[in-house]
């Protein structure tokens, strides 16, 4: 064991007993301890007890540790705080910049246990009321979390192509003359990321040279675009298509070997006598087998016309309803459906039933000002642990639109989770099913559940289904859509968003609504203001 693993050991060590609010004399000194055991050259594995006791600022307590560190790799003292810690806690505490004294606050106040839970809560603003936290610490947390998620080896699309997008940009302007083409998960529109890759006709050599010009860093012969590795696939023009080909299609399409050397993507099909098929429908099961005009239909991100699923300053939103509702103008949408929390969401600021009217009230001021602009009134109404909801049935009547969701005691198993979701479905007045399974990807898995019964129990209800468009979420995960529209339930593409920024999430839930092949016409919000209005009013 190196010096500086030791070291870490004590550092750690310091962390978690001052998570756990231990004597501050003794936090003190196992961080005073690493301070000095990492600046040693000496290695602490071959010195003797009386040695290591004599460093200074170690003493005899600390040297045993360190004895006990080398010989069993092991900390026992560490090991007993451990056991009483989520592993998720002990996770942030690895957060560069993130203290034990936040981390106690968001575990023993928010009761946030994992980074995904704690990113999320970034992005719906819970933390700016805590104490020791405030917008800028808010955010300044938000971008560590997001790195430190992002370095795992494992991307969220959402999270990086602006950047991708950016470098692509730079790529043809530095090589007008060249091709360049993002491939695989990219292409495909994945919302997970394992590899990040690029074709292009530049060789190695050329990008190095450039790679200031090009924002790119370079480390250990590996290109990073800001936090992110890029591989670059350099290839000749003569078969940049069949590379192209080969990198963003399923392994049982590519039938020859080696591939006919085609400069165009289209040359390699026409070659395989395989329909060409669009990059992000080519995860879709049996897609070769369908017919081509199932694909006439399908939604696209022009076809989307309101923004349901949104929160305002009422709960936990950062802009004010008008702030979001002119956002969405800007846009090009037709209306909005304002969703803030319910009344159980204390740490959403959920809304009271007084709050709820003095909220209906300025809609409806707004809505005169806005005209012909439409914002309707919902929320965004808590499961309760029963499957019952937080409102009343007769003050929940009182919404035009209701997003039920579960957004607390998720440790659940099917059954449980399946049917407080079906109690729910059944409720009368709710009219759309939100964030199904609960997930955060790359962060929490979604609690389980019987995704046929509960689809199933949407259509005999005439229930609405979410897609929630955050790149976290994406839930409904894309490859049970196909299932609900077989069954006649329709989706909605929500961007659940807290500011106005976020309303733009609308376009990653298309991105996996076009994987799943959902059409147009089996997408609640690609309706009209007129259309929308008209089925409202069945509600």
């Amino acid at each position: 064991m190196t010096n500086k693993e030791i070291s870490r050991k004590f550092n750690n060590l310091a962390k978690i007993m001052e998570l756990h609010g231990e004597n501050p004399f003794k936090i003190r000194s196992y961080r005073n301890a690493y301070n000095t055991l990492r600046k040693l050259d000496r290695p602490l594995a071959d010195m003797t007890l009386k040695e290591l006791n004599d460093i200074p600022g170690v003493g005899k307590a600390i040297a045993d540790k360190i004895r006990e560190l080398i010989e069993t790799g092991k900390l026992n003292t560490y090991n007993k705080y451990a056991d009483i810690t989520p592993d998720g806690i002990i996770e942030m505490l690895g957060v560069r910049g993130f203290g034990p004294k936040k981390i106690e606050v968001i575990w023993k106040e928010l009761e946030i246990t994992t980074i995904g839970e704690l990113l999320y809560a970034c992005n719906e603003n819970r933390l700016v009321e805590l104490k020791g936290f405030g917008h800028k610490t808010q955010e300044k947390l938000k971008t560590q979390l997001q790195y430190y998620i992002d370095s795992q080896g494992k991307y969220l699309y959402g999270f990086l192509i602006d950047e991708v997008d950016l470098l692509m940009d730079r790529l043809r302007r530095t090589f007008p003359d060249n091709r360049h083409e993002v491939t695989g998960d990219l292409r495909k529109l994945n919302p997970i990321i394992n590899t990040i890759e690029v074709i292009t006709t530049c060789n190695q050599k050329v990008l190095l040279e450039q790679k200031d010009n090009l924002g790119l860093n370079l480390e250990h012969d590996q290109f990073y675009l800001d936090n992110y590795p890029i591989n670059f696939q350099s290839h000749s023009n003569e078969e940049f298509g069949s590379v192209q080909f080969k990198l963003s299609t399923p392994a049982e399409w590519q039938k020859e070997d080696p591939l006919p050397r085609c400069s165009e993507e289209e040359q390699v099909f026409k070659l395989l006598n395989i329909p060409y098929i669009q990059p992000e429908f080519r995860d879709y099961p049996d897609v070769l087998d369908l017919d081509l005009d199932q694909f006439s239909n399908i939604i696209t991100e022009e076809d989307i016309k309101g923004v349901v699923h949104s929160h305002s300053t009422y709960s936990d939103g950062i802009h004010s309803i008008e702030d979001m509702a002119k956002e969405s103008i800007k846009m090009g949408y037709q209306y909005l459906v304002m969703t803030d929390h319910s009344k159980v969401a204390v740490y959403a600021n959920g809304l009271s039933e007084d709050r709820v009217i003095q909220q209906f009230e300025e809609i409806d001021q707004l809505n005169s000002k806005l005209k012909p602009f439409r914002i309707f009134k919902g929320i965004e109404a808590d499961i309760l642990a029963d499957g019952s909801m937080d409102y009343g049935n007769d003050f929940l009547s009182n919404f035009e639109l209701v997003i039920a969701s579960i957004h607390s005691i998720l440790q659940m198993d099917k059954e449980k989770a399946t049917s407080r979701l079906i109690r729910a479905i059944e409720n009368p007045n709710t009219h759309i099913l939100g964030h199904p399974t609960g997930r955060l990807l790359l962060s929490r898995k979604g609690y389980p559940i019987d995704h046929m019964t509960v689809i199933d129990a949407c259509a005999a209800n005439g229930m609405i289904i979410e897609l929630n468009s955050n790149p976290l979420r994406l839930d409904l995960d894309w490859t049970w859509i196909p299932y609900a529209m077989e069954k006649g339930v329709r989706i909605s593409i929500n961007p659940d968003s807290h500011n106005k920024d976020s309303i733009d999430y609308i376009k990653f839930g298309v991105n996996v609504a076009r994987k799943a092949l959902l059409t147009k016409d089996m997408c609640l919000n690609a309706l009209t203001l007129v259309d929308f209005e008209k089925w409202v009013k069945t509600l």
